[in-house]
């Protein structure tokens, strides 16, 4: 499930990872798991190990940002 975007988190996101040739125009590895609020699937071959969405809503409740935005 995607976050609510603002549009200046969309066009960080595209200008940095480029993902315009990807099926639905963004990747869920790299910077791109920063648009998600949860993955669920089952999916045997999912990602296992750090949790990257709990990462990317533990680094903006301290005031960074995942995709690198100042």
């Amino acid at each position: 499930m995607f976050r609510t975007l603002s549009t200046q988190e969309i066009e960080t996101y595209v200008a940095k990872e480029q993902p315009l040739d990807s099926a639905g125009s963004f990747r869920m590895e790299g910077l791109g798991i920063a648009l998600f609020e949860k993955l669920e699937g089952r999916d045997p071959n999912a990602l296992i190990g750090l949790p990257l969405i709990a990462l990317c809503d533990m680094l903006r409740q301290a005031g960074l940002d995942p995709l690198g935005q100042p």
